[in-house]
This record gives C-alpha cells, structure tokens and sequence, in this order.
C-alpha cells in the first residue's frame, strides 16, 4: 500500500506482535488503503464509489495524510460506509472493512496518537444470517468416490478430500501441509492456523490410508509438501477449487460447493453425532465459541430427533 508512516507502523504491529498471517495482512492493507484513499479525496464524497476515489500517486503530501486520519471524526467513517455502498459491496464485505478501520485507529490510540477512537461510536451494518452449505453424508461420500485412486493425480485427490473433510480445515492450511506435520502412528496432523497458531487434528484411519497410498505412488517423497502439483510444487489453493469442481460434476453435486463446504460439513456431521460445541471449535482452531455457534443452527434436525425421543409430550 502507499507509504503513511501510521498505516504502515500498524501493519508491522500486526505482523510482528499479533502475528496475523500474510493473507490477513494483504486484507488489512487492502482495506486501509482504501480508506485512505477515501481521506485524500477533496469536496462531497456521498455519491462516489471506491472506483472514483483518488489513487495513491495522487495522495496529498505524507505529513498532510496523516493529519487526515487523525482528525477524522464518525462524520468521515460514516461517510466510507456510503461510498462502500455505492460501489456494490456486500454487507460482510462493508463490515470487514469497517472492522479493519477500527483496529487501526485503537490501535492509534494505543500508541497514545490519539485520545479516543472516531469509530467508536460507529456501528457496524447489521448482518444478514446465512447459513453455511453442509453436504450430507451421502454427498460426501459420493465425491470421495469420484477420484481415480489408480492413478498418482486422483490418488493426491482423494487424499486431498479426505484430509479436508476428515480434520475440517482451511484450504490455506491444507496446502500449506508439509509431510513432516503427518504423526500417522498417532493418526494426527499438525495445523499451522489464523494468527500461526498451531494445533493438533485427528485424522482417522480413512485419511491415513489415503494420504499413505498417495505417499507410497509418488516417487522421493520424504518430506516438504504433503500435498504437489504435476510439477512436483507445492499445490495453490487454486488448483484445490479446480480439481473439486471437477469431481462435484462427476459426483452430480452443486458445482456451488467449495472446499470451506467440507470444513462445513466436519463441524456440522461431527455436532450431528454427538460432539460437544468446544470440541469442534478447538478441532477448527476458532478462537471464540461464537463463530462455532452458527453450526448449531445446522443441526436442529438431531435435536429434533432427540426431543421426540425423549420428551414424555412428544410421544404419539
């Protein structure tokens, strides 16, 4: 992003003593560098969309941008809230956004550059409940089936899915796998997660077979990346999407699944079957309970089941 000694000494910050991933670092500079460039526009901004806004080469001088963050007031906040919604942006998006400003600026006020936050009065747009798509068993097993385990690429893919679905990862910390993290006597992974927290993940035995048939038709492979391309590179997250979409054709399931669908689908089957809230939330590395709720709403089926099971008024 464009040099502002106080965006980029936050950065650092996040970086090197939150220790935020590089992938969350690039959505925070990203976010702030539009917020800047929303400060650096001069006259009305209401009827503006981000494409509009200044570009960076077109910035006031270093020392006049900064007083521009610091004397920014609810007014100019909510005035970047309209211009987010102007250019289209979703209401998770424009909170993303939002929620990025916000840090920066306790962040600020940490640092003692200011007094109190301009965003704190700010609220932040009320959200619309989506549920997370979940396949159900049969999918899951349908799309496990897909892949030619005969051959080196479909035996990657199978493991691939099975590894997914078996720990409930992210996309990001599955190719981030190396075959050093594998512990197949104990039948765990070792997950470098959000803010390079590790944690252990079971796998299960279906999972280690697969990873180990993939391992065992791939020649050299003794360590580095558990999981490589054709061109024996560490494989994108990209390249993961692509291969599923081609599978959930096979498998006749909505093209619309994603990877984060099976990690979905691991949290919601493992409620299903009985696992208790702060289990999954430590089995998907959450940081709070709250964003492991939202599988409860899934799982109203079993409870259902269980209430007509035992409750003496919902006997026939």
């Amino acid at each position: 992003m464009a040099d502002i000694a106080l965006t980029s000494r936050f950065i650092e910050y996040l970086d090197n003593e939150r220790n935020f991933s590089a992938h969350t670092l690039r959505s925070y500079s990203s976010d702030l560098l539009g917020y800047c460039r929303f400060l650096a526009a001069d006259g009305p901004t209401s009827e503006l969309s981000a494409d509009e806004l200044p570009a960076p080469e077109n910035f006031p001088p270093r020392r006049e941008m900064a007083a521009r963050i610091l004397n920014a007031g609810p007014l100019e906040v909510r005035a970047m809230l309209a211009v987010l919604r102007n250019s289209g942006l979703s209401k998770s998006t424009i909170a993303r956004k939002l929620a990025a400003i916000r840090s920066f600026y306790r962040f600020l006020v940490k640092i003692g550059k200011l007094e109190a936050s301009p965003v704190s009065v700010v609220r932040t747009p009320r959200q619309d409940k989506r549920l997370p798509k979940c396949l159900d068993i049969q999918q899951v097993e349908a799309l496990l089936a897909a892949p030619d385990i005969t051959t080196l690429l479909g035996a990657r893919d199978r493991a691939i899915i099975e590894t997914i679905y078996a720990a409930g990862l992210r996309v990001s910390e599955l190719v981030a796998l190396n075959i050093e993290d594998l512990d197949e006597f104990s039948e765990v992974v070792r997950i470098a997660g959000k803010g390079k927290k590790e944690r252990l993940c079971p796998l299960g035995s279906m999972s280690i077979e697969a990873i180990g048939h993939y391992l065992r038709m791939r020649p050299g492979a003794q360590s580095g990346p558990l999981f490589v391309n054709r061109h024996g590179s560490r494989i994108s997250a990209r390249s993961v999407r692509r291969k599923l979409d081609k599978y959930l054709l096979a498998a006749g399931i909505d093209p619309g699944v994603s990877p984060h669908t099976l990690r979905h689908s691991f949290a919601t089957h493992m409620l299903n079957a009985g696992a208790d809230l702060r289990s999954v939330q430590e089995l998907l590395g959450h940081s709070s309970l709250s964003t492991t709720q939202v599988y409860t709403h899934l799982t109203t089926k079993r409870l259902k089941e269980v209430y007509d099971k035992a409750h003496p008024l919902a006997v026939d």
